[in-house]
């Protein structure tokens, strides 16, 4: 029997081997394209050059790692690119919205992939999203957007921008006056000092503090509201926007909410060979223990705390197990001719 487990061992550890040496191989002398599915200057993009500029070191036969912005419709442009057209064999990544992974079940026309043949790799973070108001908004508190109309600026459906506003409009009752149609948050920003809105409605901590602390120093804009379930660790003084009691309202609200934990995440085309797909992971995993990438991403002002790409392969099981009626809840709230109103 002894003989027999050490020959297995042995077995297992010349595959093991063996395929390290395969992706070794194929990685060695190539580049990894990894295009980002917003604006450069987003929350998104930054992420993206900072995973761009460390990663590859991590990956069997070191690679370089180019990067590519392809904006569009809040990274459905994207995500659509990479399950139909790109190539699955590892050359190429993306990195996506937080509310990307509800688009199939909530703009399904829209949406041509099945999220569960995404090769999940990673997030290095989740994200706290937010509403932000300008200074001279008439509104300037969470009481404040119960009682009075507060214009914000969005996106593309599926995007914090735009779903969050309906959303809680829809269900908790909130005043958010929807103006879609801009490229990014960073347009958004300008649009703010310009006084074509008043606000964001759903934009992430990690990209105001990466892009607006100047903003806040000066008291341009004022943070009043966090969504989720728990408040930032660098935001107890701001409310967390109250659950509602009825059960399927608060189903209504967790698709939502669930999305932050996504993060901005790191993804592959589906058919990528698990033995490169799982490097990749670990590529990842290596990559944000990095003392250079966690000293340039404090400079960034960027979080880390790590999704693994399981732990993003199990999340996405579970939204997509939503309740039907619950879906087609969320459909009508988050209809394109809703937007504006």
């Amino acid at each position: 029997m002894k003989i027999l487990l050490g020959a297995l061992a042995l077995l297992f550890g010349l595959a093991g081997a063996q395929a390290q040496e395969s992706v070794e191989s194929f990685y060695r002398g190539k580049q990894i394209q990894l295009r980002i599915g917003t604006p450069p200057g987003s929350g998104y993009d930054i992420a993206g050059r900072l995973i761009a500029a460390h990663m590859g070191k991590y990956i069997p036969g070191q690679p370089g790692i180019i990067v590519q912005n392809v904006p569009g419709a809040g990274s459905l442009t994207l995500a659509n690119q990479l399950y139909n057209t790109a190539p699955r064999d590892g050359t190429v990544l993306g990195i996506v919205t937080n509310g990307l992974p509800t688009a199939p079940l909530l703009t399904p026309d829209t949406a041509r992939f099945d999220l569960a043949q995404f090769g999940w790799i990673g997030s290095p973070a989740p994200e706290t999203m937010m509403v932000m108001v300008w200074h001279t908004s008439p509104v300037q508190s969470l009481e404040d957007l119960f009682k009075t109309e507060l214009v914000v600026g969005g996106v593309a459906p599926g995007t914090a921008t735009v779903d969050n506003p309906l959303v809680t409009n829809a269900v908790l009752g909130t005043k958010f006056k929807l103006v879609p149609g801009y490229e990014g948050t960073t347009a958004i920003d300008l649009a703010m000092e310009r006084g074509e809105v008043q606000g964001h409605g759903g934009i992430g901590w990690v990209t105001v503090k990466a892009r607006n602390q100047a903003w806040l120093a000066e008291k341009k804009v004022k943070i009043i509201a966090q969504y989720g379930l728990h408040k930032h660790p660098e935001l107890q003084d701001v409310p967390l926007f109250e659950l509602p009691k009825d059960e399927a309202a608060r189903q209504e609200i967790f698709v939502i909410f669930a999305r932050q934990e996504y993060g901005r995440p790191l993804l592959a085309p589906p058919g990528v060979p698990a033995d490169r797909l799982q490097a990749l992971r670990t590529a990842f995993v290596a990559a944000m223990k990095d003392p250079d990438f966690i000293r340039d991403a404090q400079r960034a002002s960027m979080e880390i705390n790590p999704t693994t790409g399981e732990e993003l392969t199990q999340l996405s099981a579970q939204i997509m197990a939503t309740k039907p009626e619950v879906v087609e809840k969320l459909r009508k709230v988050l209809d394109p001719a809703q937007m504006g109103k």
